[in-house]
């Protein structure tokens, strides 16, 4: 069974739950027809604000979605003795720093060697189950081939706390990233929605079709000729939105194989994109936290390796 979460906002404000449920489950990169989500609903394997609702009910800012997912054929997810970089941990949350090329959790073609399989070893049976059993304890992702801090809930009320912190955009998200070309101007903000590509339905796109407010941030931290070293911010948090947002503004990815049509000219595992700061409100204590990882080692080769040729 899985178990997936989520807070309407203002955007969605009198949209059909039923179309709604389908893009949050776009978003998450898995294949759940309308037509199955509105079974699901029939079935009153969906709830808002913990009561049944048909497929056309219209949602309210704020409106607390649950979607039951039964199990079609139980898959095991076994704990597995990962190193892990922790760079804090007590009874409610765990942050880690996560290494390039490493998946946050199970899905099809990658049943092992995640996130969640080293954290099931770590933390035996303390993980938040509102994510279902394929993702215990996740309250946000970031991709494979992005480094860097995470959180990870380790009871249900940590978890709807952090969740309703991501809904609200109030936790602080700061990535940095190598991307083509040089900048003219020293930062900028991008107010683009995305949405899935109607082109190829497993990338995201800037899109005013299904789509999704979007805001980042970004400043130049480092220019290197034909790169720029950026900081960029989130203001909110879409699939792939730095990756994205920086394409639709001529800037996309060093290393990014999806999003830029660029020639790669250094032997990358994928985009040079690295999680930094993480801050937000402790679940139980109330304080805010902040937390940096720091670059991982191929990025600060990348960087040297720029600057001499200047």
């Amino acid at each position: 069974m899985e178990v997936l979460t989520w807070v309407a906002e203002q955007e969605d404000k009198s949209k059909r739950i039923d179309v709604f449920v389908t893009e949050q489950i776009e978003e998450l990169e898995q294949t759940i027809s309308r037509n199955r989500i509105q079974k699901l609903i029939e079935q009153q394997h969906l709830k808002v604000n913990d009561n049944n609702v048909k497929s056309n009910y219209k949602l309210r800012e704020k409106d607390v979605v649950v979607l039951t997912i039964p199990d079609v054929e139980a898959v095991k997810i076994l704990p597995e003795n990962i190193d892990i970089n922790i760079l804090y941990e007590d009874k409610d949350i765990i942050v880690v720093n996560k290494p390039q090329g490493m998946v946050v959790h199970p899905a099809a073609g990658h049943m092992t060697g995640t996130l969640v399989n080293a954290l099931l070893y770590h933390c035996k049976d303390q993980l938040s189950g509102i994510n279902g059993e394929q993702r215990p304890g996740i309250v946000h992702r970031i991709d494979k081939d992005t480094s860097g801090v995470l959180m990870v809930a380790k009871n249900d009320k940590a978890h709807q706390c952090l969740a309703l912190q991501l809904a609200e955009h109030s936790i602080t998200r700061k990535y940095h990233a190598i991307v083509f070309n040089g900048m003219k101007e020293e930062q900028g903000t991008i107010n683009k929605p995305i949405g899935r590509s109607t082109q190829d339905r497993k990338k995201m796109a800037v899109t005013q079709k299904n789509s999704r407010h979007a805001v980042t941030h970004y400043k130049v931290l480092e220019r290197l000729g034909n790169y720029t070293y950026i900081e960029a911010q989130l203001e909110t948090g879409r699939t792939h939105q730095i990756r994205v947002h920086m394409t639709s503004i001529g800037h996309p990815l060093l290393g990014d194989m999806v999003y830029s049509s660029k020639k790669q000219p250094f032997s990358l595992q994928g985009q040079v994109l690295h999680a930094k700061v993480l801050g937000f409100v402790h679940p139980s204590t109330k304080q805010y936290m902040e937390f940096e990882a720091p670059l991982p080692e191929y990025f600060l080769k990348l960087i040297e390796k720029l600057k001499v040729r200047l």
